[in-house]
């Protein structure tokens, strides 16, 4: 029978993904020890290696260019993989009113940027240290206790038992979990890529119709898009060849523009998912297993890593106790609440062909056009965060 290794750690992170990493690598900069555990096998270590051990993840992130200035704090914003967003195209399918976004408005560089996953990653996973992580591991069991908490792992054929004071859920999606409110959107997102005539000019288009918003976001020299679409209309369009697919999305776009040469197609469900509490006793959940969001605005990762930048920021300045977990919990619910009502709110509204509503979202987007006061509220929201709020 295998020993068990006792090992005694002030901060344990659960997952080894871009949240996880930030937060590690934040506390880091601080002076803060922590151990990233991982389900996954580590690459050797290089940006190159890492990027091909995940070259088949099709994922393209909407980062906000508040995420760029918290990632480049800690070294880890990938400068040559990022797109930059410039504009944001906002309209109807089927009825008048837009509203257009200009990075100018607000002297940036940029509104955002569009980047793959593999990508973000790889340029996190370029600033950890060796000893930072313990991967390939199989979690067995999480036992809490007064003043720590016992986590059980199996890692190379040895038992290991980490005693910590203070674990974080940085890992996957909730599910069945009963601490998670679901609401389901009863909508799929098709997930591709293809090659707009012109160039997009790095201009981002979020069009709302009827089955869903369609979001088109520069990703080199093409578009990543996100086709929403109720399921059965989500299980036709990824059987159809290219160029019927051209065809659905040139039909829910219109012809702004011209689409040829799609990639793989991918499809997941689209959920609201909130954990009602974030801290219970010494454990924390941050990113997507605090809560996901539907994909429409590009909110939900930007999200998690402001989650791990304001637990950085408390847990070095307050110490790793139950009334910084406390502190943490508090700041973050005008955040996290703000943002899953703004998400949830514009799908409700705009995911219908209601007449009279129809009317409204035009007016709407038309006053958010020549009002700049409430875009620039709208738009400063989407690039900070609450951390925008007056």
């Amino acid at each position: 029978m295998t020993e068990s290794v006792l090992e005694h750690v002030d901060i344990l992170i659960i997952g080894a993904g871009p949240v996880g990493m930030t937060l590690h690598l934040a506390l880091a900069a601080g002076g803060q020890k922590s151990l990233l555990l991982d389900r996954r096998p580590r690459p050797a270590g290089s940006t190159l290696e890492v990027q091909q051990s995940q070259q088949n993840d099709p994922r393209a992130l909407a980062l906000s260019y508040g995420a760029r200035q918290l990632l480049e704090q800690i070294n880890a914003w990938p400068t040559r993989a990022a797109t930059p967003i410039e504009t944001i195209h906002i309209s109807q399918k089927d009825g008048f009113g837009r509203t257009l976004i200009d990075r100018a408005d607000y002297q940036l560089a940029a509104l955002g940027y569009v980047v793959r996953y593999r990508d973000v990653a790889a340029a996190l996973a370029g600033q950890l240290a060796n000893e930072a992580l313990l991967d390939s591991v199989e979690i067995l069991d999480i036992t809490p206790a007064d003043d720590h908490v016992s986590v059980s792992v199996r890692h190379a054929g040895a038992l290991h038992q980490i005693q910590t004071k203070l674990l974080i859920h940085a890992e996957g999606t909730p599910g069945g979990d009963p601490a998670v409110k679901v609401s389901d959107y009863h909508q799929h997102a098709v997930i591709a890529e293809i090659t707009p005539q012109p160039g997009h000019q790095n201009r981002a288009w979020e069009r709302f119709t009827p089955d869903g918003p369609l979001a088109l976001l520069p990703l080199g020299n093409e578009y990543s898009v996100v086709f929403t679409l109720p399921p059965a209309k989500a299980d036709a369009v990824m059987a159809m060849d290219d160029a019927a697919f051209t065809a659905a999305l040139q039909n829910q776009f219109g012809n702004r523009l011209r689409f040829t040469n799609p990639g793989p197609r991918s499809r997941f469900p689209l959920f609201l998912r909130m954990r009602e509490k974030l801290v219970q006793g010494n454990e924390v959940w941050i990113g997507n297993t605090a809560q996901t969001l539907h994909p429409v605005s590009g909110q939900g990762f930007n999200l998690g890593i402001r989650d791990a930048w304001q637990l950085a920021e408390i847990l070095l300045k307050n110490g790793v106790d139950r009334s910084s977990l406390a502190s943490y919990a508090a700041s973050r619910r005008l955040d996290r609440q703000g943002s899953a009502f703004f998400t949830d709110q514009i799908v409700r509204t705009f995911s219908n062909d209601f007449g009279p509503l129809k009317l409204a979202r035009g007016l709407g987007l038309l006053a958010l056009d020549i009002c700049p006061p409430a875009r620039h509220f709208v738009a400063k929201r989407m690039i900070w965060g609450a951390r925008a709020w007056p």
